[in-house]
């Protein structure tokens, strides 16, 4: 006897039930919005790549969660699990045609094997913006500007999350003041990433296998009690450029903010909700030499990843789990079969008129018609014999509970609502 197949997707990756879609919606018509109204053009890819490219730089961490397989002519191929080595590559490509600084944006499926935690699948969607080839400070304005601006469309204030930004570059400047080699800087900021993640006493043993001495350590710690940017030029014309954009007040300053990809080399940023229950929402910077890397001529760049998972858990928690799922659009539906055609006349014409109409596929009772159209739909329009006779039904607001003639023939005029 053959073993029973589970009814389980596989661990860490995702069904998507209609409920589960309103919500992915809510969210993906957010970030198409909010990316169309800062003119990002979309672009795609394919889900499969080389496994070369992406362990090389997909980051020190994401490198041992890559899945990975030999195809059957024996290439070593992957399942992305970020977009920007990608986007690297892309752009690589047709440097050479391409029309700088580019602004690119995707809504990417992303897959990493970790760890299973909260708010963290195996599976993903992930939006990102990019842009490419422009050295000013107003790249990473317009990429977090345009972020916030999709957290605002989904219902949420800057009362709900803060974005904190830090700058590699500063940071750097900082542990070098501090008598600690450029060198041994990569490791630190390594060690420091997990900071908030495991005891201090933990980050300090990682910094001391590093090859940091006792008083490298005490000052790596001390560098990161800084409060005060106003010694990095990019950081201050930052914010000062968020102010004029109107999105200064979810900004705070954390030299904390690390980023643990390695690509990373100037301003870096991190969302998170203001609350601190959840993981980043967001997050990014300036990776002005991944290009190079990879062969690619030297070119500047600013990206940002925002994952479609905890900001959903997000908006449940602020905006409540039902949402994403408000009512719309019309219901139609009719009594007998004598009145089936004339419902099928008056959905037709409904949705060539713009609507979105739920049309009964079979006879129901009133009482059943309205209690499920309650559920999912605006308004509805019940048609029994007597209507169809007549020429003409009631179209009701179901939330209102007001009622209006609505003519189920388009040639003919619905008298008066009473």
């Amino acid at each position: 006897m053959s073993e029973k197949i589970g009814f389980e997707p596989p661990r860490g990756m995702r069904d998507f039930y209609p409920s589960d879609m309103a919500w992915r919606e809510k969210v993906f018509g957010a970030f198409r919005a909010a990316a169309r109204a800062s003119a990002f053009e979309q672009y795609d890819a394919c889900v499969v790549e080389n496994y070369d490219l992406l362990s090389r730089k997909a980051g020190e961490e994401v490198g041992e969660q890559i899945y990975h397989f030999m195809d059957k002519s024996e290439r070593h191929l992957a399942l992305r699990p970020e977009m920007t080595p990608t986007l690297a590559r892309m752009v690589a490509q047709r440097q050479k045609e391409l029309a700088f600084p580019l602004k690119w944006t995707t809504i990417a499926q992303c897959f990493r094997y970790e760890r299973m935690t909260k708010g963290r699948k195996r599976e993903h969607y992930q939006w990102n913006l990019d842009i490419i080839g422009e050295d000013s400070v107003l790249a990473e304005v317009e990429v977090v500007g345009t972020a916030v601006d999709a957290l605002r469309r989904m219902g949420l204030t800057t009362a709900d999350f803060r974005v904190r930004v830090s700058s590699r570059k500063f940071l750097g400047e900082l542990l070098a003041k501090s008598g600690i080699a450029p060198e041994r800087h990569s490791q630190v900021f390594m060690a420091l990433d997990k900071r908030g993640k495991m005891p201090d006493e933990e980050i300090a043993a990682m910094l001391r296998d590093g090859g940091l001495g006792e008083d490298e350590i005490a000052a790596t710690f001390r560098v990161m009690d800084t409060k005060d940017y106003s010694a990095s030029p990019e950081l201050v014309e930052f914010f000062r450029l968020a102010e004029v954009a109107g999105f200064a007040s979810a900004l705070v300053f954390d030299i904390g903010v690390i980023r643990g990809l390695s690509y990373y080399t100037g301003i870096v940023f991190e969302c998170f909700d203001a609350k601190g229950e959840f993981r980043a929402i967001f997050g990014g910077g300036r990776y002005d030499n991944l290009l190079t890397t990879i062969g690619g001529t030297p070119t500047s760049a600013v990206g940002l990843g925002f994952g479609d998972v905890v900001v959903t858990e997000l908006l449940k928690a602020r905006l409540g789990e039902d949402a994403a799922t408000a009512r719309q659009g019309i219901a139609v539906g009719f009594m007998t079969e004598g009145e089936r055609d004339a419902a099928l006349r008056l959905a037709t014409r409904l949705r060539a008129a713009g609507e979105s109409v739920a049309l009964s596929l079979r006879p129901q009772k009133p009482k059943k018609f309205f209690s499920r159209a309650g559920e999912t739909s605006a308004k509805a329009v019940f048609i029994g014999p007597d209507d169809a006779a007549a020429g003409f039904a009631r179209l009701k607001d179901l939330e209102t509970r007001g009622e209006e003639n609505i003519a189920l023939d388009a040639a003919e005029t619905a008298p008066p609502s009473i």
